[in-house]
């Protein structure tokens, strides 16, 4: 990636009182439904940054009469980094600038508004220049921290999963609501979650349904491992298993629920997604020719997992709706006509059958 490049100290050398009420703190980050609807299916051109990166010698401040310098404090480092991240094209410079300052230093949102006059430690100026680099490169702030919030709750990620995006969120309350609308939320249900990378879709669903027991299969082992480690972490590794499988294939059981967000993107759209779709693994991304691929392959499979009137969950791309269903009905599955549910943009996002 190289080292960050340098930062002209002058963009730090602005009046105070100015600076702070023109630059306010973020607002904090509640839920995950912050940033671009299914990324998945957005072409963006990537932008090429022409703003210099913070370089950690440089955040200081020229004293008034003398030669001497100061470390910038927390606000006058975020109010520079915030105006490098707009000026280099990136669609929430406040509050990935927050969100990078407070895991440089390691404050919440909160010490960090209740500390904005202090220093930045220069250990801390040092992560925080990188991780602005990192970030006008079109690297995801949820990759730099590592952490992405999904449904209310943190999740580890790394380069073996898919970054969760808030769309997916649709996937859950679908399978709340069909769960809830047969009075099951209290009892034993056993899922099936197919490809399960961070494990979000699994874990979230087992949260919110205390009795539920499941298991999550990925063809990364890897992602198998992030996924159990996210599953102890919040509270439900006794209720989960993770197994490595090729999709169905040698899987065997019976299950109440099975969920999946299968790639869906065709394979000649992949490389012409924004530069933040880059950062996830590709066979998370590449859905064959039409972007179908992985229906084809599971979908013949699911009567011999789903017991009697069990229930199959699919997110899918823009305009799959009556394809994925086509597939569902051609492997004797029944779709039903209001089971279709739409993302934060209004696009029709999953569609469910029963066995």
């Amino acid at each position: 990636m190289g080292e960050p490049r340098p930062f002209i100290a002058a963009s730090l050398a602005t009046d105070r009182s100015a600076e702070r009420s023109r630059l306010q703190p973020a607002p904090p980050l509640r839920g995950s439904r912050i940033g671009i609807a299914d990324p998945r299916g957005v072409r963006r051109e990537e932008v090429q940054a022409t703003a210099s990166v913070i370089d950690p010698p440089s955040l200081s401040l020229s004293l008034k009469g003398g030669g001497q310098s100061e470390r910038p404090t927390l606000s006058q480092a975020f109010g520079a980094a915030a105006r490098l991240l707009r000026q280099g094209g990136i669609e929430t410079p406040e509050l990935d600038a927050r969100l990078l300052l407070c895991h440089a230093t390691g404050l919440s949102h909160e010490d960090y508004v209740a500390r904005g006059d202090a220093a930045l430690p220069p250990e801390a100026a040092a992560r925080f220049a990188t991780s602005i680099d990192r970030r006008l490169r079109g690297e995801p702030v949820s990759r730099i921290l590592g952490v992405r919030e999904f449904y209310g709750r943190p999740f580890r990620l790394d380069a073996s999963t898919l970054d969760p995006r808030p769309d997916t969120e649709t996937l859950v309350e679908a399978a709340l609501a069909v769960v809830g609308g047969t009075g099951s939320r209290q009892a034993p249900l056993r899922l099936l979650d197919l490809g399960t990378g961070t494990g979000c879709i699994l874990i979230t669903l087992l949260a919110e349904l205390p009795r539920a027991t499941g298991v999550g299969v990925d063809l990364s082992h890897a992602a198998l491992r992030l996924a159990r480690e996210n599953a102890e972490a919040l509270g439900v590794g006794n209720r989960a298993d993770f197994l490595a499988s090729d999709w169905l294939e040698g899987l065997s059981g019976a299950f109440d629920l099975v969920v999946a967000n299968p790639p869906y993107i065709p394979a000649a759209e992949v490389r012409g997604l924004g530069p933040e779709v880059g950062h996830d693994p590709e066979t998370a991304l590449d859905g064959g020719p039409d972007g179908l691929a992985a229906y084809r392959r599971i979908a013949p499979r699911l009567k011999g997992v789903l017991r009697p009137g069990g229930i199959v969950l699919f997110e899918m791309g823009v305009d799959q709706t009556e394809a994925v269903r086509r597939l569902l009905v051609g492997s004797g599955l029944k779709p039903r006509d209001d089971w279709l549910w739409r993302d934060l943009g209004g696009r029709p996002r999953v569609v469910g059958a029963r066995a």
